[in-house]
């Protein structure tokens, strides 16, 4: 899932960034809300984290300015406020959960999970490792969020991989998928694939002997 983060304390920030980048989600984290609202202005996310009283334009005020804008995105809302008129205002516009600082990074978790079920939210990101991740909605490979440039047939073999992460894509597929039927033997499909795994600065692709690939979802 790409998710947008605005949480103005450093060490908070930086703590959420790398929790929720290693269960395996893309994070672009602000700490200020005129900042964030720029750059919510360009990028599409899937999930907004926001804080309530952060530099700039505050977390609600943000979100009443998305709502202007007709752009509708789940939004979790982090703060320490107590007020009861500040909560009940972040759920009149539109915000999906609420969490009270401080918090254990464990309980986010479970609360974005329940609200992947409850929303039924799908995320156009896949993370492949650490650092690779793929667009869906674009084509695009990612390394550490920076676009990587690919042959045509090699991007085709990643997104294949990254449409079926987790599950192993057969010899069958590739020729459908990226050959279109055509007939090619196991080994041309194998030799472009090394070629492929020889680019990457991470081996994510994994060989099931006889069979075809797999990419893991990374832990």
């Amino acid at each position: 899932m790409n998710i947008f983060l605005l949480e103005d304390d450093v060490l908070l920030n930086d703590g959420m960034t790398h929790y929720l980048k290693t269960i395996g989600h893309q994070v672009c984290s602000q700490r200020d809300g005129n900042v964030a609202k720029e750059t919510l202005k360009k990028e599409d996310f899937d999930l907004l984290i926001l804080d309530i009283n952060v530099p700039g334009i505050d977390g609600l005020s943000l979100l009443e300015w998305l709502h202007e804008e007709k752009i509708a995105k789940p939004t979790i809302y982090i703060s320490a406020i107590v007020n009861i008129e500040d909560i009940s205002r972040a759920f009149d516009l539109g915000c999906y959960d609420y969490l009270k600082k401080p918090f254990h990074l464990k309980e986010l978790n479970i609360r974005i999970t329940n609200l992947l079920k409850t929303r039924q939210i799908t995320s156009t990101h896949r993370r492949l490792s650490k650092s690779y991740s793929f667009d869906l909605s674009s084509g695009t490979l990612l390394f550490n969020n920076t676009p990587v440039k690919l042959r045509r047939r090699q991007l085709q073999v990643i997104e294949l991989l990254a449409k079926n992460r987790g599950m192993t894509v057969n010899f069958e597929m590739f020729r459908h998928y990226i050959w279109e039927d055509e007939i090619v033997q196991d080994s041309t499909i194998t030799s472009e694939i090394y070629r492929l795994k020889k680019s990457l600065k991470e081996d994510f692709i994994v060989n099931i002997r006889n069979i075809g690939y797999v990419v893991n979802i990374p832990k």
